[in-house]
């Protein structure tokens, strides 16, 4: 996109609805409010009759989560943390490093912590080998 939205034109900077949003994201309405409602850094600008406008910073935060939702595996709360930048600062887990599922897990992890899709893959996969070999 050089600037504009496909549909209605839209200079990059302008304001966007709700229908607008889906139409460029993908992203169902349903979710997009969703979404709204679980990540504290999306907050659309309200007008009358409460009708949301989204800011082209909002659009790219949504575009953003998309894909590490997508394409990376994240949960919604990772990926609203890595597409702001925000570290988590309670409920915070550590696995003890004797613990051999963690260890192995470590192995994929990214440096937020998160497991790429591929490594999640690679260990679903070795359990249904293991669960085939045993039934």
């Amino acid at each position: 996109m050089n600037g504009t939205t496909n549909s209605r034109r839209k200079a990059a900077n302008a304001l966007r609805t709700i229908g607008e949003v889906v139409e460029e994201t993908g992203i169902a309405a349903h979710v997009l409010r969703y979404w709204e409602r679980q990540v504290s850094a999306l907050r659309p600008v309200r007008r009358a009759g409460d009708r949301r406008y989204y800011r082209a910073e909002d659009v790219a935060l949504i575009s953003e989560m998309a894909r590490l939702i997508n394409d990376e595996g994240y949960t919604l709360d990772g990926a609203a943390r890595a597409a702001t930048g925000r570290k988590r600062t309670t409920g915070t887990k550590v696995a003890p490093a004797s613990d051999p599922v963690y260890a192995s897990m470590a192995n994929g992890a990214r440096g937020d912590g998160a497991i790429s899709l591929a490594r999640l893959r690679d260990i679903r996969d070795r359990l249904h080998d293991s669960l085939e070999r045993n039934a």
